[in-house]
């Protein structure tokens, strides 16, 4: 009895680790070259950006295996961003948190 519980308390934690690791991951991105992106969203990055110096474009995955372009921009001297699907539909903008 005492083994199945010492059992089912490493599988929790083991799951718990893995679904923060995962979260992590997720919350990390993979920096992209604007130029490697498909048209739609080039021309959706550009067009949002408006004028604003482009620092970075990040690919962000979510659980569900599905990913935006996380993207932020500088203008003014102040940073905001906005996030952009695969398709090049503009999602929604953003402030950007100071690291």
């Amino acid at each position: 009895m005492n083994t199945t519980k010492l059992v089912l308390v490493a599988m929790i934690g083991a799951g718990l680790a893995f679904g923060i690791a995962a979260e992590a991951k997720e919350q990390m991105g993979e920096k992209v070259d604007l130029k490697s992106l498909p048209a739609a969203v080039q021309k959706t990055i550009s067009a949002n950006a408006a004028g604003g110096q482009i620092v970075q474009v990040k690919r962000e995955d979510d659980p569900n295996g599905r990913w935006n372009y996380e993207v932020t921009v500088r203008s003014n001297g102040k940073e905001w961003g906005f996030e952009v699907d695969p398709n090049g539909k503009f999602i929604k903008k953003h402030s950007v948190a100071k690291k």
